[in-house]
Formats: structure tokens, sequence, C-alpha cells
């Protein structure tokens, strides 16, 4: 695979929706799972598949997102037959702009492609949580000599309306595209994972970047195109755990899945047997404190529990405080709980602080994002 296709991934997304998580930070840098970042999971999935050329398109919030990602080191892909690049809007004679879709954020960088000159590019979004290798993708894509393979999740059909929704035939050749269709005919969800022959991509995008009438996307603009066109386009069935982390609710619930204790989505079953790479903090041993109580949870190392924790997902150098008690919430990087607090269904941004006797979230269900700092902090 390194010799036959390359790896771009779309990480330039604001994430709104995670409100003041992503408010100084790009969505594929927040944090997950105590002790991981969510664009560890497609760069973890391309090493384990034995990709070593990776671009990763960045855009909001790029240098902290650049930063962590450096050369690849914490993937493996920063050898002498291996490469990360960083791809940002860059100036050029026409001007300085921002990558007007994600169809256009590839084509802004296509002589990026034509330096790499591979038969496949992979097209990976950098905000969803899930662990695989591209071997068995790819192996479709050959089989049926398709120019575009797209990877499909099955979701309920009452749900199939919040997606992009594949029709395909019996062989699972892809006959129609409906976006977010009111009335589905079918439960194949994109999940906007693509291999195309990097010849048939390279014809579309240039076409498309000289459509004034284009939103320059790949659901809304390219993939219908080559369906008109009646490129051989396939779907490809994905199956075992997948989660886009847009909400802090989506966020919340993905963490709280690596708690369950059954074998179809707990975090042994999730990394599906590979490796998921991420940064080693040099952070001191986590400590339970004698009075401690801690049940159900994921602790990182550095963090410091005095108090109770139960159904949690705790990052390090978090301290729990006497007294306080934290329950089904993700705190992450450097929160604080102090004493006699309760936390409960809530999400705590790094470096967040819980004041004394200071109460977030409740039991109704709802989950909360706190992001107060200390003082002066």
């Amino acid at each position: 695979m390194a010799e036959k296709m390359v790896a771009m991934i779309l990480a330039g997304g604001k994430g709104t929706r995670l409100e003041a998580l992503t408010k100084k930070i790009a969505k594929p840098a927040v944090s997950f799972g105590a002790k991981y970042r969510i664009i560890d999971f497609p760069l973890s999935n391309c090493a384990n598949s034995g990709i070593r050329t990776v671009g990763v398109l960045m855009q909001y919030e790029s240098v902290g997102l650049e930063q962590y990602i450096g050369n690849g080191e914490k993937w493996g892909l920063n050898g002498v037959r291996s490469l990360t690049t960083t791809l940002t809007p860059r100036q050029t004679d026409e001007g300085l702009s921002w990558f007007k879709g994600t169809a256009d954020a590839i084509y802004c960088n296509i002589d990026f492609l034509d330096s790499c000159n591979p038969e496949y590019v992979l097209i990976l979004s950098g905000d969803h949580i899930y662990c695989t290798t591209y071997d068995g993708m790819l192996k479709e894509c050959e089989e049926h000599n398709a120019d575009c393979t797209i990877s499909v999740y099955q979701v309920p059909i009452e749900e199939a309306s919040r997606f992009g929704i594949l029709v395909t035939d019996e062989k699972q050749r892809i006959v129609e595209f409906q976006e977010k269709p009111a009335h589905p005919t079918s439960n194949l969800a994109s999940m906007g994972i693509y291999i195309f022959k990097y010849k048939t991509l390279r014809k579309y995008l240039v076409e498309d970047a000289k459509n004034p009438k284009s939103s320059h996307d790949f659901g809304n603009d390219i993939i219908p195109a080559m369906l008109k066109n009646q490129k051989r386009m396939y779907a490809y069935v994905y199956q075992g755990y997948w989660k886009d982390v847009g909400t802090i609710s989506s966020l919340h619930q993905a963490n709280m899945d690596l708690l369950l204790s059954t074998e179809e989505t707990n975090i042994q079953e999730i990394s599906n047997g590979n490796k998921i790479y991420s940064e080693d903090t040099p952070s001191r041993p986590q400590y339970i404190g004698k009075h401690a109580s801690v049940s159900d949870s994921l602790i990182n190392q550095g963090a410091v529990i005095y108090g109770d924790v139960k159904h949690s997902v705790i990052s390090n150098e978090v301290i729990v405080s006497e007294g306080a008690v934290v329950e089904n919430s993700v705190l992450m990087t450097g929160a604080r709980v102090k004493r006699n607090a309760v936390v409960k269904n809530a999400v705590l941004a790094p470096f967040a602080y819980v004041d004394r006797d200071e109460i977030v979230g409740d039991d109704s269900g709802k989950i909360v994002l706190y992001s107060k700092k200390k003082a002066g902090k």
C-alpha cells in the first residue's frame, strides 16, 4: 500500500458545536479517552495500514494542531520511506484564501499529490473515532476496478435522514446518493471515507474548480458528478465501532462507550486489535488516595484521586479532592474538582476549575460543558 496509495486527512474544521472546546484549538486536536486526541485515530489507522505518505490538511487554528502532529513521529510516519506533511492554505499569485470546501482543499494541494504520483488516494475525515485498516477497502476497490469506493456504516433507517445516504444494487455498486433525505430508501450512511483512482479524481477536481456554481464539496458536487457520468462507484460496508464526535453529547457518549463492559464497544474492541498511537506525556504515575473510591473508570497517568469517581474518564494531571464526587463525566487534562464539589453528566474542558462545594451538572441526563478556569488563570 505504501507505493500504491496516499492518504489525505481533512482536519481543518472549526467544530463550533463543541463550543468552548474548540475556541482556541482545532476540532481534531480535542482530547478524547483520557490519553488521546481525536486526530490520533485516523493517523493510527494509516500507520496500521502500512500507508507511508500522509497529508494532513488543516485550516482553523492550525498552529497547535501542526505542533502536535510534527513530523509524524508519534505514529511512526517519520521514517526514510514515510512522510507526514501538514498542508495549510497558502499564498499564491492569485492571493490567499481559505479552503472553500472538502474537494477544494484537495484541489489546492494537487501539486503535492502530483509529486507523490499515487495510483489511489484515500480521503479521510480528521474528526471521527474508529479503528481499522484500509487494506480490505482497497482490495475491494481493486477487485471492482472502481473509480471510487465509499465506506458506509449501516444506521437505523429511522435515523438515516441525518446522513448522506448511498443506494446500491445487489453487487454494492452505488446507483444513487441522497443527501439527508426526508424519506430514505437505504440505511447505508457515508462515513466520509473515500478511495479514488487518482487520475479520475484529478480530472473531476480540476473540472469542479472551474465551476463557479459548485460548493466544491465531495458529497454535494464530486460524488454526484461521477454518478451522473456513470463512473464505477462502490460501497464498502464497514464493520466495527465508529462515532462522529461533532457535538458535546456525542463526544461524551463516545468517551462513555470506552467504559462499556461488553466486547462490542469497549476500548479493546474499538481498537480492533490495533495500536492507537498518541503523545506520551511526562506525567507521574496516577495516585488513588487512601479514602478514595474509583469504579468503572479510565484513569490516565498523572491523575490524583482523593474523592469518589464513578463511570468516568479522567485525563492526565486531573485532581479530584477529598469529598468531591465525579460521576458519568469526562475530565480533560488538568481539570480540578475541589473539596465537596459534585460533577455529574458533564465534560470538563482542559484546566477547568470546579470550586469547593460547587455543583456542575445534574441527574436530568443532559450533558453540560464546563470550561471555567480558576480566577487569574
